[in-house]
């Protein structure tokens, strides 16, 4: 069996925020701007809270099966879960979703590899 790659996002929004969770989070937003925006197994958050109270978390896992994907999705959702609560941030909306890169369409540079290498 080969190792799956599983890409999961969590969205959300951020729910009720004191001026002082308000502030933290505006004073750490370069750390979590878009552009530093990446898929780790730690999960990666990205908001611009000047903007709107959205947040997005990007999280990657891998599994054997295509069954443990809905696992990775579990684990990611909770452990977005954990970061919020643990520092007092409450949210609202969350939805979760997943791609198995294994899955995933071939792009054009990937369709012209697999042609001239004879995959």
């Amino acid at each position: 069996m080969s190792t799956r790659t599983f890409r999961i996002t969590v969205r959300g929004a951020f729910d009720a925020l004191t001026d002082t969770q308000r502030a933290a989070l505006l004073a750490d937003a370069a750390e979590h701007d878009v552009l530093r925006a990446a898929f780790t197994p730690e999960g990666t958050l990205t908001y611009d809270i000047a903007a709107r109270p959205a947040f997005v978390f990007r999280f990657s896992a891998t599994g054997e099966k295509e069954e443990d994907i809905l696992e990775a999705t579990e684990r990611a959702e909770e452990s977005a879960k954990s970061w919020l609560t643990a520092r007092g941030y409450g949210f609202k909306h969350l939805r979760t979703t997943a791609e198995d890169l294994s899955q995933a369409p071939l792009g054009k540079r990937q369709r012209r590899a697999a042609r001239t290498t004879g995959l």
